[in-house]
């Protein structure tokens, strides 16, 4: 899972379908990059997500938030960095931050609920959340 701190860097490169009629990423397509980067994040720390819901173990978007400071385009090669900012009992906390040639595009952040399977809230077992075993 990681531990808090812990962050990746991956490149996305804009691709024409992503785009509103001005040849604009459309505002949704950036969710879809925060789970990108979350999934890379969890690859890295050894324990792909796959693992995790073969165990049991679930993780809900409760919240996100996200602030656009300037377009990204059609073609444009993005930067984006995921960092774990906080680790509960149920929870971990991630900001995101998207950049193009050094300009800041977009920052945001999200709050995942650790689920079972049948959607009821539960722990994250402490030894997964060094990355050091995988799930049961």
């Amino acid at each position: 899972m990681g531990e808090v701190g812990q962050s990746c860097e991956i490149q996305i490169r804009v691709r024409y379908a992503e785009c509103d009629p001005m040849g604009v990423l459309h505002h949704a397509k950036f969710l879809e990059y925060f789970e990108m980067g979350r999934t890379e994040l969890l690859r890295r720390t050894g324990v792909p997500y796959r693992q995790w819901e073969e165990g049991g173990y679930y993780f809900l978007v409760a919240r996100i938030a996200c602030q656009y400071r300037a377009p990204a385009r059609y073609d444009d090669l993005l930067t984006l960095t995921t960092t774990i900012e906080r680790i509960t009992r149920a929870r971990i906390d991630h900001s995101y931050r998207i950049t193009r040639d050094g300009t800041l595009i977009c920052e945001a952040t999200s709050t995942l609920a650790c689920v079972n399977r049948q959607g009821r809230l539960i722990a994250i077992p402490e030894r997964l959340t060094r990355g050091s075993a995988a799930p049961d």
